[in-house]
């Protein structure tokens, strides 16, 4: 029924509807309105025709409304009102926002960025909250149905649905406890591969299995090599333990988890010369492109580049 009756509106006609009750002339009203008089009047016809009411009548040289165009002024002006503020941009205001963003992101991207996105969030958009988790299968699909809303991710090719913005690199590297073997040693490909492997899946991905195949993995696998992998994981204090532990190796970065590097006396060291690799593990952040005009996606997206550009700063000068 409601679809039925606004099908027969055109909005336009109830501006112009506002402006003939205010002036009560139609000369006037095609003036403000940059039309003709001929346009206006034929716009008062179909005003009447929509209402089946006369709404203005001549009273000598003057248009009078009647009881049913005065019922309409008195509530045009706050409908209209309404309207406009559906249709036009909002200015975005963090502090007076409320809503939720659902944010999937690898742990050891998650542990160096969230906590400082938090305190941002807290200080300037206090009625915003951010959902994080370490990965979810088919996140596609879920940024797509607005389930999720931004993915920090390795890059990598997706379709045109998507935007993928470049937050930069992670140096690779080998991990292993201080007391390790290997520790004081110049590491090649001959010699990790001596030794057993934690694989933690620092990267999203839909399946923990050792059947998971890695970047690391498929280079070894160009050369014909393979590593044994005597753990593998999705859950970091597990692998951090097993790794303090055993003279296992774990690949991860030669920047992330400082705190949790240190506690578990942790030494990272560069990947083999001999291993061609990236130098760098690409990061983006995902989004779909339904956000994009969203005001507290866009200002989320720009504080979450803002956090990621001081945790690089901040890395750089430790270096």
């Amino acid at each position: 029924m409601l679809t039925a009756s606004l099908s027969r509106v055109d909005l336009n006609l109830l501006v112009a509807l506002n402006v003939l009750l205010e002036e009560r002339s139609v000369t006037r009203a095609a003036k403000r309105l940059f039309i003709t008089q001929p346009a206006m009047s034929k716009t008062l016809q179909r005003l009447r025709d929509l209402f089946d009411d006369p709404l203005l009548v001549k009273n000598g040289r003057e248009l009078m409304p009647t009881i049913r165009a005065l019922e309409l002024q008195a509530r045009l002006p706050e409908l209209l009102g309404h309207i406009a503020e559906f249709v036009e941009v909002q200015n975005f205001r963090p502090e007076s926002s409320t809503g939720v963003i659902h944010l999937v992101s690898p742990e050891f991207i998650a542990v160096q960025v969230v906590p400082k996105l938090t305190c941002q969030l807290a200080r300037e958009a206090p009625n915003v909250s951010i959902a994080v988790s370490s990965g979810l299968e088919g996140y596609k699909e879920l940024l797509a149905k607005g389930e999720i809303d931004f993915v920090l991710e390795v890059e990598k090719p997706l379709s045109d649905d998507f935007v993928v913005t470049r937050l930069g690199g992670f140096a690779p590297a080998v991990w292993m406890r201080k007391g390790h073997p290997l520790a004081k040693k110049q590491l090649t490909l001959e010699n990790i591969l001596e030794y057993p492997f934690i694989q933690y899946f620092l990267l999203l991905s839909d399946t923990v299995s050792p059947l998971t195949e890695s970047r690391f993995d498929k280079t070894l696998a160009i050369k014909g090599l393979k590593r044994h992998k005597i753990m593998v994981t999705d859950q970091l204090m597990t692998a951090l333990e097993a790794l303090h532990s055993t003279d296992c190796l774990m690949l991860a970065t030669m920047d992330d988890l400082k705190q949790e590097g240190d506690y578990y006396e942790i030494i990272r060291k560069p990947y083999p010369e001999d291993l061609l690799s990236e130098p760098y593990i690409p990061a983006a952040l995902v989004q779909h492109r339904r956000t994009l005009k969203s005001p507290l996606h866009s200002w989320f997206r720009e504080k979450l580049f803002q956090v990621v550009r001081t945790v690089q700063d901040e890395q750089a000068s430790l270096r």
